[in-house]
């Protein structure tokens, strides 16, 4: 059945899953969202709001006007003067109460290259439209996002990819996450997995395109919510169970499986009877034609009967998680759609994402996963390139607003204050703005 069939069989996912309102200004009873278009188990986040901005002025790795030393204390505000590589010597640990915004980055925006960033043992984090990738020369067994015992995080429009183990990690307890229009791809040696997310709480991962990944996109252990993901080409397994005695629960609605160069037929697996799975709506397409169809996915397809170590998952009847701000739940065909356009820190995609979306268009016929025993990592698929360089708007007084724009909005452009002013939205002048900023890159 061709996938853009799939319409009448999502009407109950529609009907479960609410629409999120439109951006309008918020009433007392509705949860005020990190930002307009926030979803799921994350997106109740507040990041820095309120507190000091930040300036990233040079794209060393440390020092004054650094990255490293933007996200070294709690409760800002991170804004970018400056777009192009950053290329990091260890890992950043990055601290709590932060809104780490990428979209104000100018050019084609920032890119993080070398090591990883981990959100570990911290909570209350906003990051929109930055670029993880850790590479070959990066920590062994390290991923290039970590969030370990993490928590109230949400990850929008970002590239993580690359990774030592995985290219993300959400695991140790950490609950309360989403990681949305992400675009998740090519983890290197040693394992050339895509994610583990294991022992978590209430994470929902949503239009997110995972490709060329061996494996674990993603692994599934916990409560989670995986709805409207796009996965082309895996190597040995496409969404994993978690393969565990411990129970868990597994949303699984509106997704697309396409077989790639590296593919076998496994685009569900390693999973056992104590994961818990409610599914709908979700396609697989493994002719490799280059033409996006395929057919419905059967719950006999989440589990291969010659494969012993594993059996089919606990099948339920209707979805278990349902976050405050719930998820809006569109077609898988229109899903595809989103993430071609959207996925990752898009609008300009630097060229490696470029390449990437131009693989999954290829319906089958491009792309493939990096050799997890090569050591060459990234070098095999052309490293990374530099960034062209741009400048930041004038802003005067340093509050994260430039003049322009403060001027059209009747502000004041030499005062420092006002960027914090709480507007009737529920939101700061600085959040608008930076709304506004990202709504432009779309």
């Amino acid at each position: 059945m061709p996938i853009s069939f799939v319409r009448p069989l999502l009407l109950s996912c529609l009907v479960l899953l609410p629409a999120v309102m439109p951006a309008a200004p918020e009433t007392p009873a509705t949860p005020l969202a990190a930002f307009p278009g926030a979803e799921g188990f994350g997106a109740l986040a507040t990041g820095g709001r309120g507190g000091e901005v930040y300036h990233v002025t040079t794209l060393a790795d440390a020092g004054p006007g650094s990255f490293r030393d933007a996200v070294s204390r709690p409760g800002r505000t991170v804004v970018f003067d400056v777009g192009g590589v950053i290329r990091l010597a260890s890992t950043v640990q990055v601290a709590s109460r932060l809104t780490i915004a990428g979209e104000t980055a100018p050019g084609e925006g920032i890119c993080l290259y070398g090591q990883s960033v981990s959100f570990g043992g911290q909570q209350n984090i906003i990051v929109r439209y930055v670029r993880f990738r850790q590479g070959i020369s990066g920590d062994r067994g390290k991923k290039s996002l970590g969030l370990d015992r993490a928590a109230n995080i949400i990850v929008d429009h970002c590239t993580i990819s690359w990774g030592r183990w995985d290219d993300l990690g959400i695991t140790v307890g950490s609950h309360d996450i989403t990681i949305q229009h992400c675009l998740l791809a090519e983890a290197i040696h040693p394992q050339s997995f895509g994610a583990l997310i294991d022992n978590v709480e209430r994470v929902t991962l949503v239009r997110n395109l995972w490709m060329s990944n061996e494996s674990r996109n993603p692994k599934a252990k916990g409560t989670i919510q995986y709805l409207n993901n796009v996965v082309y080409n895996w190597g040995i397994t496409g969404l994993c169970g978690g393969h565990s005695a411990q129970a868990r629960s597994l949303d699984v609605i509106g997704n697309t499986f396409i077989k790639g160069p590296s593919s076998n037929d496994r685009w569900a697996g390693q999973f056992l009877a104590s994961d818990h799975v409610y599914q709908e709506g979700n396609y697989i397409d493994l002719d490799r034609d280059g033409t996006l169809n395929g057919r419905v996915a059967q719950r006999a397809d989440f589990h291969d009967p010659a494969d012993t170590k594993y059996t089919l998952p606990t099948f339920v009847s209707e979805p278990a998680l349902r976050p405050a701000i719930p998820v809006r739940v569109t077609t898988a065909a229109e899903a595809y759609a989103t993430i071609v356009a959207e996925a990752g820190c898009s609008r300009p995609r630097d060229a490696v994402d470029r390449r990437l979306i131009d693989e999954l268009q290829s319906l089958g016929r491009r792309g493939a996963t990096v050799p997890h025993k090569d050591e060459r990592g990234e070098a095999l698929v052309g490293g990374q390139p530099e960034l062209p360089r741009a400048t930041a708007a004038k802003d005067t007084d340093r509050d994260g607003l430039p003049d322009a724009w403060e001027a059209g909005q009747g502000l004041n452009p030499r005062d420092p204050t006002d960027a914090a002013i709480v507007t009737r939205s529920g939101y700061t002048h600085l959040e608008r703005y930076l709304h506004e900023r990202a709504d432009r890159a779309l």
